[in-house]
């Protein structure tokens, strides 16, 4: 059973964002990049069923630019066994991320497709959902549990009202979500061996596929900035300020 597993490059969690001083984005300069942290899970997910020995092949794949080989290093590094990149300087949007790796699916034919259910720096939880319907593939989306058996996994999945448990029929895309697993920390030797695992390098047209992006980005603006609080002498005066300057008692 051949695993499919993505790895998107993104402005680490712990780094503070700065915009832009024309607004057009985000500053990307000397800022450290990493793993999407739901693609992490994925990944570690991946290789779980591989050490299980239910999967015999996990493949990682990103699209972006040839800096991304730094997040499938990763990957590989985590236990993944080869990488592929699908190369471009496009503004990558959900919906051509979608079809680029359903392109992908259908060179590869992977009986596990695990992608994060959202990156952290675009937060449109989209691209697993148009996957499945442009593969035609059935979806378990915001996985907590996941148990292979057959031609089929079991997945307990996150909803509003609690927890939701469905079977669905590989081959099937699966999206992650936080309490999936902790994924693990790469070791020295792993990192090492990872330089000579191999990575496929193509691009959108070699897989005909058109990225050109649908959505244009007109203005990135910062948050506002928090005001200060304010101490008050007596619950009279709590209200009095819910009341008549927050209004949020009537």
């Amino acid at each position: 059973m051949k695993v499919l597993v993505t790895a998107k490059r993104v402005v680490d969690y712990n780094v503070s964002i700065r915009v832009l001083a024309d607004n057009s984005g985000v500053d990307l300069n000397n800022v450290k990049m990493s793993v999407n942290p739901f693609d992490e899970i994925g990944i570690e997910e991946a290789v779980r069923l591989k050490e299980a020995g239910i999967a015999t092949e996990v493949v990682v794949a990103s699209v972006g630019t040839s800096a991304c080989q730094e997040q499938i290093r990763t990957a590989l590094a985590l236990g993944a066994d080869r990488g592929i990149l699908v190369e471009t300087d496009e503004d990558m949007q959900p919906l051509a991320i979608a079809k680029v790796l359903k392109a992908v699916i259908d060179k590869e034919a992977p009986q596990i497709i695990i992608t994060g259910k959202q990156a952290i720096d675009g937060d449109n939880g989209q691209t697993g959902q148009m996957l499945a319907a442009l593969a035609g593939l059935p979806q378990a989306t915001f996985a907590s549990k996941v148990e292979v058996e057959g031609d089929s996994a079991t997945v307990t999945r996150e909803i509003d009202g609690g927890l939701e448990t469905i079977t669905v029929k590989l081959p099937a895309i699966i999206t992650t979500d936080l309490r999936l697993n902790e994924p693990r920390y790469a070791s020295l030797p792993n990192i090492m061996k990872a330089k000579k695992k191999p990575i496929d390098v193509m691009t959108p047209a070699d897989l005909g596929v058109d990225v050109a992006p649908r959505v244009k980005t007109l203005k990135v603006t910062p948050p506002a900035a928090r005001q200060a609080g304010i101490k008050v002498e007596s619950v009279e005066e709590l209200v009095d300020k819910l009341k008549n300057e927050a209004k949020v008692i009537s």
